[in-house]
């Protein structure tokens, strides 16, 4: 069995009309997934935008056969720093390994990882910083 934890909005069936918190449910649901293998909820996901990169950590499976990501092309990088501008829209399916992205001009970054869906838009120059080996699913638009 796994365990998921989740927050719900007031305005959630569960709760009241009248109820002006947020209350925290825990939810069990059965595992299929073996032993060592990470947990994938397919109904647990969420999405972000942060400095115009936008990040689905832990996508359903469903989505990324619907994508078709898994015969997208691979790319792989030891750690190390580097600049990139992205000439076309980006999406990838990162894999393995750990990256701070940093747009040109900002001052703070985006992390992505193992299990990261990530849209990067056309024309951002940023510079990677690859604290873990990645290796990513990619396709340009």
């Amino acid at each position: 069995m796994a365990c998921i934890m989740g927050t719900l909005s007031p305005n959630h069936s569960l709760l009241s009309s009248q109820t002006k918190h947020s209350a925290i449910y825990t939810v069990t649901v059965p595992s299929t997934r073996r032993v060592g293998a990470p947990i994938r909820a397919e109904s647990v996901t969420s999405v972000t935008e942060k400095l115009g990169i936008k990040i689905q950590r832990n996508p359903p499976e469903s989505k990324l056969t619907e994508l078709g990501v898994r015969q997208w092309p691979k790319w792989g990088c030891p750690p190390s720093k580097f600049p990139w501008t992205y000439e076309a829209k980006e999406t990838c399916y990162v894999l393995e390994g750990k990256v701070k992205v940093t747009p040109n001009g900002a001052n703070e970054s985006v992390e992505i990882g193992a299990g990261d869906l990530v849209v990067f838009p056309k024309g951002m120059s940023c510079t990677w910083n690859v604290s873990v080996a990645v290796d990513k699913h990619y396709k340009f638009e």
